[in-house]
């Protein structure tokens, strides 16, 4: 007996209506896009090992998918390294190649290969799979879709202000209102650790802090003390973990705190510019909140810090994040290219929706008109019918065999079709068509010289 397939834990099959709802996003988003001036790239779906390694923390370098070289590639491994048994010596062995953990760095390394082709600064898009080897959880999957847009090649916070206007205009496109957009800056994480005296545990501190929302105040501070942070200093840095009040009463807090920090105090001076220029031009439906325990948890941000939570009654993850990235490219030889992105999550978006019902009705409908099949001749007829109707942009089909009428009508049932069309011996002698509504029943004869009457009936149903 053949084994029952299946598929690695962690990603999905996707039926037609699924398909169907994430397009639904995705052109959403990529509208948006391009009205916001963004240009679309592509890159492949693997790099090369070592440009993605070293790039996201040994936290997420443990979550980078390796491709192990083809051929005999354990012969290849000295008997040293495979003896030792240390994956991290005996990975780049037998792999050169790894599946794209995000998008972002490999942007980066497009920018630097393709720097002599592109006109800065440069606004792109890209909307592409990625793959982490994490637990999957709800909302958390090994294979996932990101849409990110970036701007590299300059160093104004106005492209911060221009992103959290692209996620208000795109959450409120999708309906999503009272999303809410978190704002922290790295040099902001970066005074605390100096303030408190641990500068030179910044990725741990900062990796440590933006667990809070999983594990706890007490699981953040048993991880900082393991990772060598002294209890002094996180008590010191104790009030920031529970920091409330109103954006400006926590800015002012912060700035308190952070007074003898020069690199602190350029981030609060960051955050108010970005926060009173949005106040000025308003945003449609999203909610801005400064969350100083915001990290994201990569090392390459440098600047501000961007994480959208959906609206407070659904319980998942973030559904969208970035930041600032100052040097980016510099670790691919290209210095001083300041960068900024943000990016959407299309699966987690995908479910809020979904849990919020806030797809259209008709979005899953495949076929506007089904014609049933009596026969050879009756077929032909309607294949003439469809092609005009295909022509205006109606979805529409034959069922392929001349099956019983019960047959054909109950497919059509299924596939939710609004309306049937009927071409039998009667109507071909007629030289008519009978159209039924599926909803109401009603059932209306067309002349085949009157399709545009059809036609002009039928989209004022549709739309």
């Amino acid at each position: 007996m053949a084994q029952k397939p299946s598929i690695p834990k962690g990603t999905r099959d996707f039926s037609p209506p699924e398909i169907e709802k994430r397009n639904y996003i995705i052109q959403t988003i990529q509208k948006h896009f391009k009205n916001f001036g963004f240009q679309p790239i592509e890159t492949p779906s693997f790099e090369n090992l070592d440009t993605l390694i070293g790039k996201y923390g040994d936290e997420g370098d443990r979550l980078i998918f390796k491709i192990l070289n083809s051929g005999d590639f354990i012969n290849k491994v000295d008997d040293a390294t495979y003896n030792a048994r240390n994956s991290k010596s005996l990975t780049p062995k037998i792999a050169d190649k790894a599946l794209r953990y995000d998008l972002t760095v490999p942007f980066a390394r497009y920018v630097v290969m393709h720097q002599n082709e592109i006109d800065f600064p440069f606004k792109r898009y890209q909307i592409q799979p990625v793959w982490r080897a994490d637990r999957p959880q709800k909302g958390r999957f090994r294979e996932f879709y990101q849409c990110d847009a970036d701007v590299v090649g300059t160093k104004s916070l106005l492209q911060e202000i221009e992103f959290i206007q692209l996620y208000d205009t795109v959450f409120t496109d999708l309906g999503l209102n009272k999303a809410i957009i978190k704002l922290n800056n790295r040099k902001i994480l970066s005074g605390i650790a100096e303030v408190i005296g641990e500068k030179q545990h910044l990725v741990d501190f900062t990796v440590a802090l933006d667990k809070l929302d999983k594990i706890g105040k007490d699981g953040v501070m048993n991880e900082m003390l393991n990772k060598g942070i002294s209890s002094q200093a996180i008590k010191k840095a104790e009030p920031l973990f529970s920091l409330s009040g109103t954006n400006t009463e926590q800015l002012a807090k912060l700035k308190i705190f952070l007074k003898d920090s020069e690199e602190g105090s350029e981030g609060i001076e960051d955050l108010a510019y970005i926060l009173s220029a949005l106040d000025e031009l308003q945003l449609n439906s999203t909610q801005l909140s400064i969350d100083v325990t915001l990290a994201r948890g990569l090392n390459y941000y440098t600047g501000a810090i961007f994480e959208v939570a959906p609206p407070s009654e659904i319980s998942m993850g973030s559904i969208g994040g970035g930041g600032r990235y100052d040097d980016l490219t510099g670790i691919f030889g290209l210095k001083d290219m300041s960068g900024v992105g943000i990016s959407f999550g299309l699966d987690r978006i995908y479910l809020v929706m979904e849990e919020l019902g806030l797809f259209p009705e008709n979005i899953g409908r495949a076929l506007d008109v089904l014609f049933l099949n009596f026969g050879e001749r009756e077929a032909m007829a309607s294949l003439k019918l469809i092609a005009k109707l295909r022509e205006e942009g109606v979805k529409t089909d034959l069922y392929p065999d001349a099956a019983k009428m019960q047959k054909q009508m109950k497919y059509a049932n299924k596939r939710n079709v609004p309306f049937v069309v009927i071409i039998g011996d009667r109507e071909l002698a007629d030289n008519s068509f009978v159209v039924k509504d599926m909803s109401k029943g009603d059932q209306t004869t067309y002349e085949f010289s009157d399709l545009q009457g059809f036609l002009k009936d039928l989209k004022l149903v549709l739309n």
